[in-house]
């Protein structure tokens, strides 16, 4: 069994004429799977790939000094700025998941988080007027996009956009479809061990055999899937992290884990963490709504000591269940 993802395995050991790259970017370990006969031919296209994935971390990571999400945040209010069409890209979808979600995916939480984390990442409890500051700075509805001019517009300044909830599956879409420019007919490509997409199948199955385990007991799968043109991608708390849901401005408490699998890695790496600070009733309506979408919520009330496992959408459709 070959890792994807924390909670997100490969069964790779049946699949003939199987090739594996790697490459370190964005902070973590982007992997490519490519099915074929030419190994050469499959490793200069996982190259070229990377090749891309480097460019994009120039554009789309916060700590690059030059990047288009640093310019961002040292931006002033009511100045328009023009943005390459990846970062602009990312901001819309950002834009559309955070409607969709009524505010629970927003890549702008970063001045709440610095309100309630320590240097050392633990918790402190900050006054309620840090807290409504912060959220002065914070809210999709403060970056205003221009579709014809490429620009983004800050209500308010100054802001912290991060796009680590949905650059990592975008930098996947993006290294997918150069793959598919090269000709690669079966692949599957993950980034960051959080977000997978599987391009068609491997030989004589109906999808690619990925496993879904429980966070706490990796031993207990979840789920077994049988990916095919579609992205799986999920979310869930380590020890010593914390997220914070940007619609009450507090912290998540108690355990979760949520995984979403969507048409794309960018909407199921943003989806999977929207649905992370959403209710389950919240998350069925949304998968209602949106019929192409499937969630798995794992909960547990930490007074309660009762976990649930939940599942929402149409998990017993073909293509995704193996």
């Amino acid at each position: 069994m070959t890792p994807v993802s924390q909670n997100i395995d490969l069964v790779s050991s049946a699949i003939p004429n199987l090739h594996r790259f790697a490459h370190k970017a964005m902070a973590t370990i982007y992997e490519i799977f490519i099915i074929t006969e030419d190994a050469g031919y499959a490793q200069q296209a996982a190259y070229a790939a990377f090749n891309e994935l480097d460019r994009l971390e120039q554009e789309l990571s916060r700590f690059l000094p030059n990047s288009d999400i640093t310019r961002i945040n040292h931006l002033a209010a009511q100045q328009p700025l023009c943005l390459g069409l990846d970062a602009f890209d990312c901001l819309k979808l950002s834009k559309r998941i955070s409607e969709e979600t009524s505010g629970a995916f927003d890549v702008t939480v970063g001045p709440l988080m610095q309100c309630w984390l320590n240097p050392d990442k633990t918790l402190r409890s900050p006054s309620a007027e840090e807290l409504a500051k912060a959220r002065r700075h914070i809210g999709m509805t403060l970056l205003e996009l221009a579709e014809a001019q490429h620009t983004v517009t800050l209500q308010a300044s100054p802001m912290h956009v991060d796009l680590g909830a949905v650059g990592k599956g975008y930098a996947v879409d993006v290294m997918t479809n150069l793959l598919r420019e090269w000709d690669i007919e079966i692949a599957l490509i993950h980034g960051g061990r959080s977000s997978v997409f599987a391009l068609s199948a491997p030989p004589e199955k109906f999808g690619w055999p990925l496993t879904l385990s429980h966070p706490q007991r990796p031993g207990e799968i979840l789920n077994h899937l049988a990916l095919c043109n579609q992205a799986v991608s999920g979310s869930g708390l380590q020890k010593g992290q914390h997220i914070i849901n940007p619609r009450t401005g507090q912290p998540l408490s108690g355990k979760r884990a949520t995984w979403a699998i969507t048409p794309d890695a960018a909407t199921s790496d943003a989806v999977s963490t929207a649905f992370m600070n959403m209710t389950p009733e919240e998350i069925a309506a949304y998968c209602e709504q949106h019929r192409d979408v499937r969630a798995l919520l794992v909960t547990q009330d930490e007074e309660a000591r009762q976990e649930k496992i939940l599942r929402f959408g149409a998990w017993e459709e073909a293509g995704v269940l193996a």
